[in-house]
């Protein structure tokens, strides 16, 4: 019987976070993250100017976003407050009133759903793309690390339990690639208007726009946006033509 801090999933039947791959099926995560981070790095260079006492520095190109988050799995006590389909649910309440000696789900079958999103797959010749979803955070990308911690066996030496430390990067989706582009099919010298997720930025947005990331200001300025920093999800934003 596990005893400690009890999961806030028991207490308030959260929506839980959908992972969907490229091409596999799309899945539920048994219990939603504690919290994640975003993080994105912008590189400068070094510019050395006649006499000066130091370098001045100069914007290169701004960085991907990462999305990091820590996923907990449990099969030996976990009950009908998990996620995923109604066959799992049916699984994992029944399995959590057996005997600890009779309880037999390998907690690897759940894990291996996320860990597998590192393979490569045969017919893409790379990682599946993947889109998180859970409430207002919106993510697509690659899953470019994942960290799997075991930590509770049954009698027989099968792992029940892991803690599984994920890092996505931020992608373009390859369909919208394909197309012409992540943001729209439309060319950069046509309006269009975007409504604002959490984890978008400028930087991020004028890339997809317009292909350049320091056109940021163009949007700031279409849109009076006093710190561009300070971007309210579902907020609409006026995405100007850029001019010859």
């Amino acid at each position: 019987m596990y005893l400690g801090i009890p999961n806030p999933n028991i207490l308030v039947p959260l929506e839980k976070m959908k992972v969907t791959p490229e091409v596999d099926d799309e899945f539920e995560v048994l219990y939603n993250p504690e919290s994640y981070s975003q993080s994105r790095q912008v590189n400068y260079g070094e510019v050395s100017g006649f006499s000066a006492a130091s370098p001045a520095a100069q914007f290169l190109y701004g960085g991907l976003e990462v999305l990091s988050f820590r996923l907990f799995f449990d099969s030996m006590s976990a009950g009908s407050e998990v996620g995923g389909g109604m066959v799992d649910k049916l699984k994992f309440a029944a399995n959590s009133l057996l005997p600890s000696l009779t309880k037999m789900i390998d907690v690897r079958k759940y894990t291996k759903k996320v860990t597998n999103l590192m393979l490569v797959n045969e017919d893409l010749h790379r990682p599946q793309f993947v889109t998180l979803k859970w409430s207002s955070l919106q993510f697509g990308g690659y899953l470019m690390a994942c960290s799997q911690n075991f930590v509770k066996f049954n009698e027989k030496g099968l792992p029940v339990r892991a803690w599984l430390d994920c890092t996505f990067i931020e992608a373009v989706s390859p369909l919208a690639e394909k197309l012409g582009g992540g943001f729209s099919l439309n060319s950069p010298d046509t309006t269009k208007f975007h409504t604002v997720r959490q984890g978008d930025s400028l930087w991020s947005l004028s890339t997809e726009a317009y292909g350049q990331p320091e056109q940021w200001r163009l949007i700031a300025d279409a849109n009076d946006l006093a710190n561009p920093r300070r971007l309210r999800s579902g907020e609409t934003l006026r995405m100007p033509a850029m001019k010859k």
